[in-house]
């Protein structure tokens, strides 16, 4: 894992539902996502924590969609044209490709790395936008003040 997205994203081990669920939802491992995927993820939870609601893989899917990197495998997030919830960071991250470390399970968490996929998948899942007619009802009421 990048160390990037623990020192200047936030995100710690072991990952929350929500992490667990959209890795799994758009079949990419932690590593593949780039720091800036993360950094979305991580200020929609902020921001949802902020507003009292739980953070949901539908509604961030309403608001982003997946874009890989060309012909390479890394990942990453962009806003919906009309939807956006967040804007661009002014500075993206630099250098952090070679700064990693190898994140392993041990006897005190067994499980800390399970439910999303712990190798580079050839075919991220290139996940279309949810409209709000997609989303649950709950999810709906979540997503419509943002839209304003």
């Amino acid at each position: 894992m990048y160390q990037a997205v623990f020192k200047r994203v936030g995100v710690r081990l072991p990952f929350t539902s929500f992490e667990r669920e959209l890795l799994t939802e758009i079949n990419t491992a932690p590593a593949q996502l780039h720091p800036n995927g993360w950094a979305f993820v991580r200020a929609f939870q902020i921001l949802c924590g902020h507003l009292g609601v739980p953070p949901s893989v539908d509604v961030f899917l309403h608001f982003f969609e997946v874009k890989k990197q060309g012909k390479s495998l890394w990942v990453s997030f962009s806003g919906i044209a009309g939807r956006i919830l967040l804007t661009l960071f002014q500075n993206s991250f630099k250098g952090w490709k070679g700064l990693f470390f190898r994140v392993c399970a041990n006897k005190r968490n067994p499980t800390a790395l399970d439910g999303f996929p712990l190798y580079w998948t050839e075919k991220p899942k290139l996940v279309k936008p949810k409209s709000l007619d997609e989303l649950s009802s709950f999810d709906r009421g979540c997503a419509r003040p943002w839209l304003a």
